[in-house]
């Protein structure tokens, strides 16, 4: 499988939905696989909260590959043989794209808080500008889940004319109360780190140690990833075997591996680009800039592939069933599939032998 990583930086502005201007801005993105000479085979890829553009493959001296690497490579269920698939990086991300910490231009000086809130609607139309900069104006594809999912359903209706199939997994129509109180807890424990700073931190000061509050908000973050069911296969009651059961700070399985993870990420993920990423995660809202949600959904044309996962408490399926019923009653072209997973949201990144079939046949 061919890998590339590349930049584009784009001078035109880019209007967002709050009435600022980004100007100038860079788009980091990976491509896989090879361009046909019509360019009819291009897969677009959106990836999550806390994903990048590095979405399959290993990099020289990675331990670890692409997030879902699982799904996108040669002979698998997005099949880099056949299609030449692009991931992109969102704004608003700290690994590449402009994000709160980038140069705030004509400055040196990083955005900071300065930086603009940005939307759902807001990366899709900066990923629109890089398509368009490629010359590519039609896809065979979009696939996301969680917020790639949410970007995937903001591409069908606004652009409804771009691609052919949508494939929107772990998503919802608009963010739910629930969600946006467990989003809360990771802001807060953020804003109140006395190492945050009010956002005034230097830049990579938290990659030696990470930074306390992200950790914290994390924990909450993988609570609602996970489930039930699923934390009980994973740890059950197990306890640490060298911490006494009497020791105050004793610890089960479950309290030591959030722990170790969320610390880890703490250390490789901005904390004020988990902020804007979280708000736009908060304010996603199909409906928006429409009359209704029917006026939105309306607008699809696109064949529509929704799945869900039976464990999600994070965006329950019953927010995915919602719109396939909607349009169902409208008669539009739509694919509704709950995949009976006890994993937890996490699922459309680690059960991929779950729904991969789907995917390979509707890519057929």
């Amino acid at each position: 499988m061919k890998i590339e990583t590349k930049t584009r930086r784009f001078s035109s502005p880019l209007y967002l939905e709050s009435g600022r201007i980004l100007e100038p801005y860079e788009i980091v993105y990976e491509t896989y696989g090879r361009i046909n000479e019509d360019k009819s085979n291009v897969v677009l890829i959106c990836h999550a909260l806390s994903g990048s553009h590095h979405a399959a493959g290993t990099y020289e001296g990675d331990r670890k590959p692409g997030w879902w690497d699982g799904l996108i490579g040669d002979g698998k269920a997005i099949d880099t043989r056949k299609f030449y698939v692009i991931s992109t990086n969102v704004i608003g991300s700290c690994f590449g794209s402009t994000g709160p910490m980038s140069a705030n231009y004509p400055s040196e000086a990083p955005y900071r808080l300065q930086f603009p809130v940005v939307t759902i609607k807001d990366m899709i139309r900066a990923q629109m500008q890089l398509l368009s900069d490629l010359g590519i104006y039609h896809l065979r594809a979009i696939v996301g889940g969680s917020m790639g999912g949410m970007q995937a359903l903001q591409f069908a209706v606004d652009y409804p004319n771009l691609a052919d199939d949508i494939i929107a997994m772990a998503a919802t129509y608009a963010t739910q109360p629930w969600t946006i109180a467990f989003n809360k807890v990771a802001v807060e424990a953020i804003r109140r780190d006395p190492r945050f700073e009010s956002g005034n931190y230097a830049k990579d000061a938290f990659i030696e140690e990470g930074l306390d509050g992200l950790a914290i908000g994390r924990i909450a973050g993988h609570i609602s990833y996970l489930s039930p069911d699923s934390m009980d296969d994973k740890f059950g009651r197990n306890y640490v075997s060298n911490d006494g059961l009497f020791e105050l700070f004793g610890r089960y399985e479950v309290e030591r591996y959030m722990e170790y993870n969320t610390t880890n990420f703490s250390k490789i993920f901005d904390p004020l680009s988990y902020l804007y990423i979280v708000k736009a995660i908060n304010t996603f809202n199909l409906a928006r800039g429409y009359e209704t949600l029917y006026d939105a959904v309306l607008r699809i044309k696109a064949r529509m592939h929704l799945i869900s996962f039976k464990g999600d408490y994070l965006f329950f399926p019953r927010e995915m069933e919602h719109i396939y019923k909607m349009m169902q009653r409208n008669k539009q072209s739509c694919h509704y599939t709950e995949v009976g997973s006890d994993y937890g949201h996490d699922a459309f990144l680690v059960e991929l032998k779950r729904f991969e079939g789907l995917i390979a046949g509707i890519l057929k």
